[in-house]
């Protein structure tokens, strides 16, 4: 017997569509948490729709791809260099995003750089600008 994956899908959401509505027949949904409040739903547009049903069950078994994470760790590895006062602190931390950059751009068809601003870049350059003025001025 050979199904093709159209009817499978059309198959299975009869079966999804037939358990849900026998469970709120029963009323088992009359008393779940949050009736009545809006769901709020993650934002997956940056996700194909073919794969959002795989990332959905993947996300709530707590599994986080990589990229996701360094993506997030960059996030905080550029929050911290906001306010980060020593130098030194700065490079290091500036080195730990270039190798995640390249990790992420080592797996990808399209390089990270060309999707995000790289904003700490310049921030580095402004701040290297200042700490010249400041060492030429207390030279003087």
């Amino acid at each position: 017997m050979d199904f093709s994956v159209d009817a499978f899908f059309i198959a299975l959401e009869k079966v999804a569509e037939k358990k849900i509505q026998e469970a709120m027949e029963k009323g088992e949904f009359d008393n779940l948490p949050n009736k009545g409040k809006p769901i709020k739903l993650d934002d997956d547009s940056h996700i194909p729709p073919e794969c959002r049903v795989a990332y959905r069950i993947l996300k709530n078994a707590g599994f986080t791809h990589p990229e996701i994470a360094e993506r997030k760790e960059i996030e905080n590895i550029c929050t911290m260099l906001e306010s980060c006062e020593d130098e030194q602190e700065a490079y290091r931390k500036i080195q730990k995003l270039n190798i995640l950059v390249q990790k992420i751009n080592a797996r990808r068809k399209t390089p990270v750089y060309l999707e995000l601003e790289q904003v700490y870049y310049k921030k580095i350059v402004e701040r290297i600008k200042i700490n010249k003025k400041t060492r030429e001025t207390n030279n003087k």
